[in-house]
C-alpha cells in the first residue's frame, strides 16, 4: 500500500491540495490521522476515491449525489445505486432538451442577422429581450 503526504496524495489524484482539503470537509474522503504527531499518511484508497469523485463530476453528478453514491460503494444496493443514476440521466436529458433550443434560437438569429432586411443584426436585441 502506498503512503502519500497531502501534497502528494493531491499529485497522484491530479487535484490541488485545497481539493484535498474540501474533500475532507465534505466526508467525500477521510482524514487519517497524524502518525507519531508528525504528517497526515494518505493511501491508494483516497486517491481511489478523489477519482471517482472527479470522474463522478465530469459525469455531472453533484458532490452530494457523489457522497450518496460513495456511502454505496460496495455496488450492493443496486436499487439505489440506480435511482441516482436515473435522476442524473433524466437531467442530462433535460439539459439536452434545453442546448437544442438554445442552438435553434442561435441558428435562427444568425440567420436572421446575415439575410435580414433591416439595418441592424437581431443578435444584440435577442439577447436583451431573453
Amino acid at each position: 500500500m502506498m503512503d502519500y503526504t497531502i501534497a502528494g496524495l493531491a499529485r497522484e489524484a491530479g487535484v490541488g491540495i485545497e481539493t484535498v482539503r474540501y474533500y475532507e470537509r465534505r466526508g467525500l474522503i477521510a482524514q487519517p490521522g497524524k502518525v507519531n504527531g508528525a504528517y497526515r499518511r494518505y493511501g491508494t484508497n483516497h486517491v481511489w476515491r478523489i477519482r471517482f469523485v472527479k470522474k463522478a463530476q465530469e459525469l455531472g453528478f453533484t458532490l452530494d449525489e457523489i457522497s450518496s453514491l460513495l456511502s454505496l460503494e460496495d455496488g450492493r444496493d443496486r436499487r439505489s445505486i440506480q435511482k441516482i443514476a436515473a435522476e442524473r440521466l433524466d437531467q442530462v436529458r433535460e439539459r439536452i432538451s434545453d442546448l437544442r433550443r438554445i442552438e435553434r434560437a442561435l441558428k435562427h438569429a444568425l440567420h436572421e442577422c446575415k439575410t435580414g432586411s433591416t439595418p441592424h443584426c437581431p443578435i444584440i436585441g435577442a439577447i436583451a429581450s431573453n
